[in-house]
């Protein structure tokens, strides 16, 4: 592999989350301007809401990150994983602080990312199932996955 190709990998994680693309919005793009009291909103009982599909993500670029860097579990800032039960009482400021924390993974998962050798993309994560490289491709994945859920769930509520 060369050295492009970390770029380019840098180039899709960012395009998934924050940066244009062609494919439209991205993740980041599908949460701007959503209050607390919108991102809490249920298509139906049992559903997930926004919120609670922004913390996912930022649990799975956390698990990324940890992956690429061999980390041991038990960092992430809140109880539990993968699904974050978020009911819209919190409020506007842990609303704010959980954007916050998707930021912050994303950046930390970035920097990662930006730190490997090409030769180190075909090394395989702590699970032993996937390759590094993989593992990131399916972090944009996941991203552009949930920003067009999200997307969707924003039309749902009208």
């Amino acid at each position: 592999m060369l050295m492009h190709d970390i770029d380019s990998l840098l180039s899709l994680i960012d395009q998934a989350y924050d940066r244009p693309a062609w494919h439209g919005t991205n993740l980041r793009g599908s949460l701007r301007r959503l209050s607390a009291e919108e991102a809490a909103w249920r298509p139906g009982k049992g559903r997930h809401n926004v919120w609670e599909i922004a913390v996912h993500c930022a649990y799975w670029k956390y698990t990324v990150r940890r992956r690429i860097l061999g980390e041991k579990r038990g960092a992430f800032p809140l109880k539990g994983s993968n699904w974050f039960f978020r009911q819209g009482v919190e409020g506007e400021g842990v609303w704010k602080a959980d954007l916050a924390l998707l930021e912050d993974s994303h950046r930390s998962l970035r920097a990662a990312v930006a730190g490997l050798s090409p030769r180190g993309l075909s090394k395989r994560s702590s699970t032993g199932k996937w390759t590094l490289l993989q593992m990131i491709q399916g972090a944009a994945s996941h991203d552009l996955y949930h920003a067009g859920q999200i997307q969707l769930l924003k039309r749902l509520r009208g």
